[in-house]
């Protein structure tokens, strides 16, 4: 992975090895937090988030950090259901939008990074795929996210916007899952976010395209007003904002917001 990703993670080994106790076992560290902390976020953000959490515990090691990754409609509709969950960070604000109406209290939430699509290919592209005009090519076999996750939503903006209709032979439940799909040439091509072609470069090649403008996706993060360690939840988003964690999304191939 880049630089600062493995430096990170190689903090977190070393940090395992020595044999860190659980959150319910471990003081507070300097900064006085403890607890479990739960935060759900768009499976597009796992490398950088799990890196970045690994790190977050290394300097407060009272806390016991839990991730849920999934598609961040699936993740908002358990937050709506009451699942127990202290930040939120979704792939786009319309889904952030879902959580802070169906809230007891409005979320504060910040856009922290900004993504675009890319298409991606097995290595060495043998169906010859060069722009999106390949995804109404009935010949080709393509993999797109559900409409109603964000990267489903981000790829009918850019494919309306190129004049395509797609002819897709599997739709996806998030990002991870239409990747997968290229990773294991069980498709041609697929539209994925251009951060995850990136962390998968040594299995899939990228093409870019100009429509991607038409759907910059804007990552926004919030502490949920119902979360039981509010804490803790306000010191990861603070963190998420952090100039440390500014670099590693630089590094991972996010945009900072506009």
């Amino acid at each position: 992975m880049l630089r600062r990703l493995v430096a990170l993670l190689a903090a977190a080994s070393l940090l395992a090895a020595t044999g860190c106790g659980s959150a319910s076992e471990a003081a507070p560290g300097k900064s006085g937090l403890s607890g479990t902390l739960t935060v759900s976020a768009a499976a597009s953000l796992t490398e950088t988030f799990t890196a970045l959490g690994d790190s977050f515990m290394a300097d407060n090691p009272g806390v016991d950090l839990k991730f849920n990754f999934g598609a961040s409609s699936a993740l908002a509709q358990q937050i709506t259901d009451q699942a127990p969950v202290d930040v939120f960070a979704s792939a786009d604000e319309k889904t952030m939008k879902t959580v802070s109406d169906a809230s007891d209290s409005p979320l504060d939430p910040e856009v922290f990074v900004t993504n675009v699509l890319v298409i991606a290919v097995p290595k060495g592209n043998r169906a010859g795929v060069t722009d999106l005009r390949d995804f109404a090519d009935e010949q080709k076999k393509i993999a797109l996210c559900a409409a109603e996750v964000p990267c489903g939503a981000a790829a009918q903006t850019v494919l309306d916007r190129a004049g395509v209709t797609p002819q897709p032979d599997t739709l996806e439940k998030d990002v991870k899952a239409a990747l997968a799909k290229v990773k294991l040439n069980e498709v041609d091509a697929a539209l994925v976010y251009r951060t995850d072609a990136l962390a998968a470069k040594d299995s899939v090649d990228m093409l870019e395209f100009p429509q991607s403008s038409a759907a910059v996706n804007k990552y926004p993060i919030a502490a949920l007003p119902e979360s039981q360690n509010p804490d803790a939840a306000k010191a990861f988003v603070e963190y998420i904002m952090s100039p440390a964690a500014r670099e590693v999304f630089d590094d991972a191939g996010f945009q900072p917001p506009s």
